[in-house]
């Protein structure tokens, strides 16, 4: 009959497993076995009947309605007056009668029963069961029902752990539902109706519009007064609704439903993990721009620097050298060569030997006060920087959570490598040979241990006075030598051109040095201390890296998945 109504089953049964299959692969790739699991039960049910599951509370009276509904003339499933079902039993079609224990929570039972070709019944445990793995078994038969069967004590359907129940079955699972109220002959006929009506308020209430409700008598059904026990009405909408040919197509249409659910999951949980790349780009996008702006403002402060440097240098400079031009002059040596003979005033020579000695002194007083306030500065700003890495690094966005139920794992790692970066970056500013070290320093050459003293942070300012004055007292040393020594060689006749000439030549030539040495060396310090911070981003930027590989290629799974689950959809509501 079935083959008569759909000759494209078949057809339509393989694409369902062919997407089932990539929505497998997917579950697994994306590192969840648990839904990889209820993915992969969900394809090895597709040939399967069509499955009903029976929920209720211990002592509903889902083993009588499961017997009734059966109507065998048997008891299928034991009933007695304390809880019997310890275990779930799926009731299966069998050429003949069969009990095949799978394990202590759940065992099949084979019977040749006609309706069976058609359906499968699974039997739960109590809602409320204390039995340990029940809950857990019941919910991995979820995903792959068709239908569910919610049973309640008719004088009761209100039972909390029922309900509970409901609330993760059609919230994260939306599957077919109908309820039943069991036990309804020890009811009157207008108890009965009130709480017909009260349960479809309150199933509405939980988002299920127009619920199904049966009022069934499983003792009267069984007892042969079928016209009163309601069973009539529960066969009707499964002849209605399931067999007579429909049951493959629904259960295609449950299969299709169901892994679109399960697709749209992973969905959201892409959304919140591409939300989190995005953060963690932006993240290190603004430590990159920290970095960058303060570089720039280093090496303005690196050029002010030197300005002053510059501006003192040739103050002094230009003061000695009016003194030299003066004192060089005839009048002047010659009076000081009379001086000299007659008295202790200081020779041509002595006097020389004084201008040199007074520029040395000028020039170190001059540069040394200001290299330390211009130091000071540049420290202080590269310290500020380093503090407020610190803070953006440990104040971090913080979307996918480690409870996420898809993506709890990449999670935990993203947290564990930025709790590894915060670790990492406060032992890095808090090592005075980071700053040290002679990967920083242009010739690679370190400062002496003994110049930095302190830690992390606090040296930056001697470091940076350290650089600065090892070139500054160089350049103004070798300039002082050699104008000592062209002084040395003064004779009584002293060549007046010459001596202004050579002085004014090393002078400009320790000026150009001076400005580009201590620019050069300063600037390539901050440039190399720069990439030495960023180098602490190395495995964060990594894991972005592998995140958005990651991303784009589940991302083009999923669509790809999507797109054959509406066009498949749209058959088989037609078919």
């Amino acid at each position: 009959m079935s083959k008569l109504i759909n000759p494209n089953l078949q057809a339509l049964r393989a694409q369902v497993e062919e997407i089932v299959k990539d929505l497998h692969d997917l579950t697994i790739k994306i590192g969840n076995s648990e839904l990889a699991q209820t993915v992969s039960d969900l394809r090895n049910r597709i040939h399967e009947p069509f499955m009903f599951v029976i929920v209720g509370e211990v002592k509903s009276g889902k083993s009588s309605f499961i017997n009734a509904l059966l109507d065998t003339g048997r008891e299928i499933t034991k009933v007695a007056p304390q809880p019997m079902t310890d275990t779930i039993q799926q009731i299966l079609y069998g050429e003949e009668e069969e009990v095949i224990i799978l394990n202590p929570y759940l065992k099949k039972i084979l019977l040749p029963i006609d309706i069976l070709k058609e359906i499968a019944i699974v039997d739960t445990p109590g809602t409320n069961t204390i039995i340990e793995h029940h809950q857990e078994i019941t919910e991995s038969f979820i995903p792959a029902s068709d239908l569910i069967v919610f049973v309640f004590e008719a004088k009761n359907p209100y039972r909390h752990s029922a309900w509970q129940f409901f609330d993760y079955i059609h919230s994260d699972w939306r599957k077919k539902i109908i309820f039943v109220l069991q036990q309804k002959d020890l009811m009157p006929a207008e108890d009965l109706a009130i709480t017909r009506q009260g349960l479809v308020e309150y199933a509405e209430k939980k988002g299920l519009p127009n619920p199904s409700i049966f009022a069934v008598s499983a003792k009267l059904e069984l007892e042969g007064e079928k016209e009163k026990s309601g069973f009539e009405a529960v066969r009707e909408y499964i002849a209605n609704h399931i067999t007579g040919g429909k049951a493959p197509i629904l259960k295609l249409q449950n299969n299709i439903e169901t892994s679109q659910n399960i697709n749209e999951r992973i969905f959201k949980g892409l959304e919140l993990r591409q939300a989190q790349y995005e953060a963690d780009v932006e993240f290190r996008s603004d430590i990159h721009q920290t970095l960058e702006a303060q570089e720039g403002k280093s090496i303005k402060q690196v050029d002010v620097l030197v300005e002053n440097l510059i501006a003192g240098y040739d103050r002094i400079t230009r003061k000695k050298e009016e003194e030299l031009s003066h004192g060089l002059s005839f009048f002047s040596l010659l009076k000081r060569s009379l001086s000299a003979v007659f008295s202790k005033k200081a020779s041509a020579r002595e006097w020389l030997e004084e201008l040199a000695t007074s520029l040395e002194t000028e020039l170190n007083d001059e540069l040394r006060a200001k290299l330390n306030s211009g130091v000071v500065d540049l420290a202080d700003s590269i310290q500020q920087m380093a503090k407020i890495i610190d803070l953006k690094i440990r104040s971090s966005k913080t979307i996918l959570r480690d409870d996420h139920e898809l993506f709890s794992d990449i999670a935990e790692k993203r947290n564990n490598v930025l709790r590894e970066l915060q670790e990492q970056f406060s032992r890095f500013v808090n090592r005075a040979e980071n700053f040290t070290d002679q990967s920083l320093f242009p010739d690679k050459s370190p400062i002496s241990t003994n110049v930095a003293t302190g830690s992390g942070l606090a040296v930056i300012g001697i470091v940076l006075a350290a650089v600065a004055q090892g070139m500054v007292f160089d350049i103004t040393g070798g300039i002082l030598t050699a104008i000592g020594l062209l002084f040395a060689g003064i004779s009584s006749r002293v060549k007046r051109k010459k001596i202004l000439d050579g002085f004014k030549s090393e002078i400009n030539k320790g000026r150009g040095k001076l400005e580009e040495e201590v620019s050069t060396n300063l600037k390539a310090y901050i440039q190399n201390l720069k990439v030495k911070i960023e180098g602490n981003f190395e495995k964060f930027d990594l894991l972005l890296e592998k995140e958005k590989e990651q991303i784009a290629r589940l991302g083009v799974l999923h669509q790809s998945i999507t797109e054959r689950i509406q066009a498949l959809g749209e058959m088989l509501r037609n078919a």
